[in-house]
């Protein structure tokens, strides 16, 4: 039996939008399904390093037509205040927000022939037969060759493919604003809070992305977000500064519960994993939009080669995981560990200093959280 499709997608974030695209223009027959409508919003930095400009030219997508904010510093600060760091970002990088681009690809994607069922999730996926029987929540069932799995942080999917992240509680939250503010347009800060950070980076249309990370416990201590908000992110100056001429842009922030940095597999029963899903970097190391797009180049480049040379699923599986690790592994890992070094306020306060002592150590740590250019 031949199956009804060469892949399917999983989620329509960067990554699935990415590899659509680019499967779509190799003239396979592709079919992303995202449960979402777009545009919609996401909690993420929405901070993309240049490193992926190259390649995202070579699509003919030019982030700076989209109204992308061009990012060339770095401000990070103490919970305090009184520590800070500035300094230059070698490679530069832009801002623009999830709302905006997600749908800019979603419409390349079906520009370039890509099926795509909005509104709707895949409820299972399953390989038999050298093939995939996959459920989709409106009851109906389709075949396909490949699957991508690019559905993000965390779905109910990596709990049925029985993925060891998912059984681990993870203590960490997501939050995202839009605001208007009076912020310079060509930096992005961090500012450390206890228990927490949070970035703030221009984005499109004179708007600015306020996203910060914290922990559960922090917010069970103080029971809503306000209050929390109040007893620790505003408790650093350089915050409570933004927040005295800030103008929330929508009702509610968009939250996310169980951020998880674990290591991940990126091959579970058969199904790629791509983005987030492969492997998730700290949002304090603000690449996370790079990797899922270069993801996407290393998975598509090698999806059209398996079908173009007619290839083993043996050889698309190891050459991916291979090549994942050799472009990614030792990225998360730094992220992992430099993130160590902050959220406690003590040492947060002590790092800072020193950095900005040792800028030629400032700098290699940063490097360490960005990738080549490709």
């Amino acid at each position: 039996m031949k199956p009804d499709l060469d892949v399917l997608i999983i989620g329509g974030g960067l990554a699935g939008l990415v590899n659509a695209i680019q499967l779509g223009k190799a003239g396979l027959q592709v079919l992303l399904v995202e449960k979402k409508q777009y545009p919609f919003h996401r909690v993420c930095g929405e901070y993309i390093s240049n490193e992926v400009l190259p390649f995202l030219h070579g699509m003919h997508i030019r982030p700076a037509d989209l109204g992308a904010a061009r990012i060339s510093r770095l401000l990070l600060s103490s919970p305090d205040g009184r520590r800070t760091l500035e300094m230059p970002l070698d490679l530069g990088g832009f801002g623009i927000s999830r709302y905006r681009f997600d749908h800019y690809l979603y419409e390349q994607a079906q520009a370039a022939g890509v099926t795509c069922l909005t509104g709707k999730s895949v409820d299972e996926a399953v390989f038999l037969n050298d093939y995939f029987e996959v459920r989709l929540s409106d009851g109906k069932a389709v075949s396909s060759r490949l699957v991508i799995g690019a559905f993000g942080k965390r779905s109910r999917l990596d709990k049925q493919l029985d993925r060891a992240f998912i059984y681990q509680r993870s203590p960490y939250i997501g939050v995202k604003y839009h605001v208007r503010t009076d912020f310079p347009k060509d930096l992005i800060a961090l500012h450390n809070f206890r228990d927490g950070y949070c970035g703030v980076v221009a984005i499109e249309n004179d708007q600015f992305n306020l996203c910060y990370l914290t922990t559960r416990d922090n917010l069970k201590r103080y029971g809503t977000l306000e209050e929390m908000e109040e007893n620790t992110l505003y408790k650093n100056p350089f915050m409570q500064t933004l927040r005295g001429n800030m103008q929330v842009l929508y009702e509610k922030p968009e939250v996310i519960n169980e951020v998880s940095f674990a290591p991940k597999n990126t091959v579970e029963a058969h199904m790629l994993m791509s983005g987030d899903t492969a492997g998730l970097i700290t949002p304090l190391c603000g690449n996370g939009m790079a990797m899922a797009i270069h993801s996407a180049k290393i998975l598509s480049e090698l999806i059209i080669q398996y079908h173009q040379e007619q290839l083993s699923r043996e050889w698309l599986e190891t050459t991916y995981t291979q090549q994942w690790r050799q472009t990614f592994a030792r990225r998360l890992w730094a992220g992992r560990r430099i993130q160590q070094l902050f959220g406690d306020e003590s040492l947060t306060s002590l790092v800072v200093a020193g950095l900005n002592v040792a800028r030629p150590m400032a700098r290699y740590l940063l490097k360490q959280t960005h990738g080549k250019v490709f």
